[in-house]
């Protein structure tokens, strides 16, 4: 089996999780169906105890630091540009996986040449499921609906709980518009197919804005990558660093969220389906990284997915479409951050 190349590669962007990484690759199996499972970890937020649980009890695990935050769309661009197996599973650092459900997702895409995307279930630390793993790809109604509450209190009406699709069988399986960044899992052709290479002008600015190399004892070091610094384990062959590929599967505009809704809308765009299977599941502890920086979040979500519909949804540039998401996305964030502060604690519910 150690020369056997990997059947799947996770890839995990962690900010500030240090109490979380442990648990999570702890939860990750070493091997599936005879094969090994690789598993990149980007850090961006060096320096906060993160490298060090990593490398002292998890020596296997391919670990990279940034040199500074890098955003989750453009940290899981440099894991992908590291990994090396047939399958893709992008990851939260705030899970907690198991090899039943890992087994699960590789055979069903496996099985099912026309899937895209797959999520499992998605259960949070309280029991209850996390519904940004189903999702649909929102209308204004949609929207208008989730925020006003109507979907909450009719979650088995089609008419009113389109947003969260919660009048459909949890522990079922079928198409979606989108999944959550938190478990995205795919065949890596299909990410090859709707990558695309990233223009030699963003390297350049790559390469002006690098910070300082983070000075850190390493094993080994992809010169090769206009990211700096990259730290990985002994374990980590240099063979795995494609420094070839400057791909981009996450579009890079999006600093945080709204990067997995624009990717669901490409994948489907090329042909394939965007899957829910909710016969397996794993805990997703939500929200522990994304708490630490709350404010700057809370803003992020609501910006960020009216920049992603007017990417798909104005492709000529209208003044009038332009407005009509501005309004309603600038709305939408005023209810959600005042519904937050009326309910008496910070939470606002991501896209």
């Amino acid at each position: 089996m150690s020369n056997a190349p990997p059947i799947l590669s996770v890839i995990i962007v962690a900010y500030r999780s240090r109490d979380e990484i442990g648990p999570c690759l702890a939860s990750l199996p070493r091997a599936l169906a005879g094969r090994p499972v690789e598993v990149v970890v980007v850090d961006n937020s060096p320096g906060d105890g993160t490298a060090a649980v990593v490398q002292r009890d998890f020596p296997g695990v391919h670990y990279l630091a940034a040199a500074e935050n890098l955003g989750f769309g453009r940290a899981n661009n440099l894991g992908y540009r590291h990994a090396t197996g047939d399958f893709i599973l992008f990851l939260n650092p705030d899970t907690v996986a198991n090899e039943t459900a890992l087994v699960h997702g590789v055979r069903r895409l496996e099985a099912e040449a026309d899937i895209g995307l797959l999520s499992i279930k998605l259960i949070q630390a309280d029991g209850t499921m996390d519904l940004a793993c189903r999702r649909s790809i929102p209308t204004l109604w949609d929207g208008f609906c989730r925020a006003s509450g109507l979907a909450a209190a009719f979650p088995r009406s089609r008419w009113l709980a389109g947003y969260n699709l919660t009048y459909l069988p949890p522990d079922g399986t079928y198409d979606v518009g989108a999944i959550n960044g938190a478990f995205m899992l795919a065949r890596r052709e299909v990410l090859e197919k709707v990558a695309e290479p990233v223009s030699p002008q963003a390297i350049a600015q790559e390469h002006a804005e690098k910070a300082e190399p983070f000075k850190e004892q390493t094993n080994h070091m992809c010169l090769g990558d206009p990211i700096q610094p990259v730290l990985i384990n002994s374990a980590a062959s240099a063979t795995s660093c494609k420094m070839n590929e400057r791909l981009q599967v996450f579009d890079e505009r999006f600093f945080m969220y709204g990067d997995d809704l624009d990717l669901c809308i490409r994948v489907a765009r090329a042909g394939y389906r965007i899957v829910y299977d909710g016969r397996a599941q794993i805990v997703h502890r939500k929200g522990l990284s994304v708490a630490k920086d709350y404010d700057r979040m809370a803003r992020a979500i609501f910006d960020a997915n009216k920049q992603v519909f007017l990417k798909h949804f104005n492709p000529h540039g209208s003044r009038l479409v332009r407005w009509k998401y501005a309004t309603a996305f600038g709305l939408w964030k005023a209810v959600a951050l005042l519904q937050a502060r009326l309910r008496g604690h910070r939470h606002v519910r991501p896209l």
